[in-house]
């Protein structure tokens, strides 16, 4: 059995259950987010880091 997991839903379930234990962070979880999707949309996912 190959099971493979999508690091999407698991940081938005990760970030929803930090919201509904400490409200004050939504700030911050949304930030970091769109932050990190940012250039990951404008370089298409593909960073050639070497």
């Amino acid at each position: 059995m190959n099971m493979t997991l999508a690091i999407g839903p698991l940081v938005s379930l990760i970030a929803g259950i930090l919201i509904l234990v400490v409200p004050r962070l939504l700030n911050f979880i949304v930030a970091i987010y769109l932050i990190i999707i940012g250039p990951l949309g404008l370089f298409g996912g593909h960073l050639n880091l070497h």
